[in-house]
């Protein structure tokens, strides 16, 4: 069997079949960068990490490219023209620069603690302004796109007599305009659905660039069809992200990309990972229920009954397929902490099994193992069904166990049988699931609790004088290779 995705675009799946043989193009929208990454951020990036994963396993060259959201992203339905990076740079007393550098390191040094593999090329907005402004000029020359007051936006209703738009998300033109709420700024568009290319910068606006309609800065969604076009052609093979991606966003970034490249689809496949919720919310900041990474792995969030390992997290979220929604809550996050060390645990006794009578093996037994371990690249096969591969290692791990137990005859598998099952088990929850003991993540989180620890006497030995215990700590860390930042905030950063 070949790999299958379901294509959100089509809404079937799909025989996975690249543009160029033995290369694959990849490009998932990557995270905004006001802000700490916080647990809506975990699924994705690991969903495609597995992607990613999968694809390198099956021998394709593969090209992934994940975006810095480090401008703009302003919103078009509910705060019209809110700059979500000068806004919160504003807050924090930081230059804008300053502070996307702080949640951009926050942000790699999360997917690090998840064992994620950074992608080939992680190219920000604000590196490229040029080639979004190039791109608004020819969709502005074809027709569907005019300026208002140092504006410009994109003329929906337009495009909509030519190609279809709404086709991904599933939305009609007519309910859009109906629907649309009225926001303020919005008198300037031809029609509310109409979204921002380019944004006139108000007086007071910190982050902004020259362009042929004055000072501005650019919308949301040109900002990934620049990049996507520019590392990866005018047509390439998988556009990733989150559902709740698929509008406005992915549904205008289709919409410029069409324009730009004459009817031509930007993304062959697009896959969608549901979302998660919290004890059975939608994560929002109304239920109080936004949990940062950093909250998670160290317990510190009010809806946490302890601190949870990013390989729990990893575990729990490949133990669902990524088209369902997960619901994140306590009982499920410890029993996938239970579950990852159970089959830990089967795994370590595997790889010391040697059997050496060939005789005794139990045949039936030998075929059980064998069709369990083939069903592995069948289920990855099926649309990255993750869940399904693990449902099968737990079913393998009673008789692992058994034969540890001495319940089974060691020489019970022939030693072929074993053979297999070794580079199987290894191939799926190493190399593609990316999955690690927790107690090789347990470091991490002693030493994240060690620095924090030092961090807050260091503080207050600040606040009693004591300057030269503060000395002594910043400085001594510093020779074990441990840098202290302290912010404009009055927070203090560190890095290795």
């Amino acid at each position: 069997m070949s790999l299958q995705v379901f294509n959100s675009y089509t809404r079937q799946k799909e025989l996975f079949t690249p543009i160029t043989p033995g290369h694959v193009g990849m490009y998932v929208c990557g995270p905004t960068v006001s802000g700490e990454s916080h647990l809506g951020h975990a699924r994705p990036y690991i969903t495609f990490d597995v992607v990613f994963r999968y694809l390198q396993h099956l021998g394709y060259k593969v090209r992934y490219v994940r975006n810095i959201t480090d401008a703009g992203h302003f919103e078009e339905e509910g705060r019209e023209a809110q700059d979500k990076i000068s806004d919160k740079a504003i807050l924090e007393k930081l230059e804008p620069m300053e502070l996307v550098t702080k949640y951009t390191n926050l942000f790699r040094w999360a997917m690090k603690q998840f064992n994620n593999q950074e992608p080939s090329i992680e190219p920000t907005a604000t590196g490229h302004i040029v080639e979004q402004i190039e791109m608004i000029k020819k969709i502005i020359a074809e027709g569907y796109a005019y300026e208002k007051n140092g504006s410009v936006y994109f003329d929906v209703k337009k495009y909509a007599e030519h190609y279809p738009y709404g086709k991904l998300s599933g939305r009609v033109l007519d309910d859009m305009l109906e629907t649309t709420r009225d926001l303020d700024g919005q008198d300037e568009k031809n029609n509310k659905v109409d979204f921002a290319l380019w944004k006139a910068a108000p007086p007071k606006h910190i982050m902004r660039w020259q362009s042929p309609w004055g000072e501005g800065f650019p919308g949301w969604h040109i900002e990934c069809s620049a990049m996507s076009s520019k590392y990866l052609g005018e047509q390439f093979d998988i556009h990733g992200g989150g559902m709740d991606l698929q509008f406005p966003h992915h549904e205008s970034e289709i919409a410029q990309s069409n324009i730009c490249h004459h009817g031509k689809l930007m993304a062959r496949y697009w896959i969608h990972n549901n979302m998660i919720t919290i004890n059975g919310k939608k994560m929002g900041k109304s239920y109080n229920n936004v949990i940062k990474l950093t909250e998670l792995f160290d317990g510190s969030h009010p809806l946490l009954d302890q601190a949870y390992h990013p390989m729990t997290i990893r575990f729990a979220i490949l133990q669902t397929h990524y088209r369902s929604t997960f619901d994140f809550s306590n009982e499920a996050l410890q029993a996938a902490e239970k579950g990852l060390k159970r089959l830990w645990e089967a795994y370590e006794v595997l790889q010391k099994l040697e059997p050496s009578n060939e005789e005794a093996a139990d045949k039936a037994l030998d075929e059980k193992v064998v069709k369990l371990a083939d069903e592995f690249k069948l289920f990855m096969d099926d649309d990255l069904n993750t869940a399904k591969v693990l449902a099968n290692m737990f079913e393998l791990v009673p008789t692992i166990n058994s034969i540890k137990d001495k319940h089974i005859a060691a020489d019970a598998l022939s030693s072929k049988t074993v053979a297999y099952l070794k580079e199987q088990m290894y191939l799926f929850i190493e190399v593609i699931f990316g999955l690690q003991p927790i107690s090789a993540s347990a470091n991490n989180h002693i030493l994240n609790g060690v620095v924090e620890l030092l961090i807050n006497i260091r503080k207050q030995a600040k606040q009693n004088k004591d300057y030269q215990t503060s000395d002594k700590i910043r400085n001594e860390l510093l020779g074990l290779g441990v840098q202290l930042k302290d912010e404009k905030d009055g927070s203090v950063s560190w890095t290795i």
